[in-house]
């Protein structure tokens, strides 16, 4: 029982490593920005290369934009794809900063026992 689960459960992983792909032919800039070592100038530099020379024919291709090396192609290699569906969800620039703190609400100020009973005086 144990190693059926196990199985699952690591099946459940490399399905949901693969499903997370970025189609850089069509990715938008912030779904580019999502991946790891790629901010907006160099997300910015994909899709003019992508408008000037049309789309990527292999995933070796993105070598030829400025600011992207052997190093980050390796990085990118498992995170990038040249066809299919973009399935990594696009981030809003919000998401990425710290969500703004609650406000606090001023507590009612609270009626002591001596408070209470006194007696209301009558005109």
């Amino acid at each position: 029982m144990k190693k059926l689960l196990v199985l699952m459960c690591s099946l459940f992983f490399i399905c949901a490593s693969a499903l997370a792909a970025v189609n850089i032919n069509t990715a938008t800039q912030q779904q580019l920005e999502s991946l790891n070592g790629i901010g907006p100038v160099k997300a910015k530099a994909i899709l003019d290369y992508r408008t000037k020379n049309g789309p990527f024919k292999s995933v070796d291709d993105l070598k030829k934009v400025s600011g992207i090396g052997d190093k980050t192609l390796e990085k990118l290699r498992k995170d990038i794809a040249i066809s299919g569906t973009t399935t990594a969800p696009a981030t809003s620039p919000q998401s990425k900063t710290a969500a703004a703190p609650a406000k606090s609400v001023a507590a009612k100020p609270v009626v002591g026992k001596k408070e209470a009973s006194k007696p209301v005086a009558k005109k």
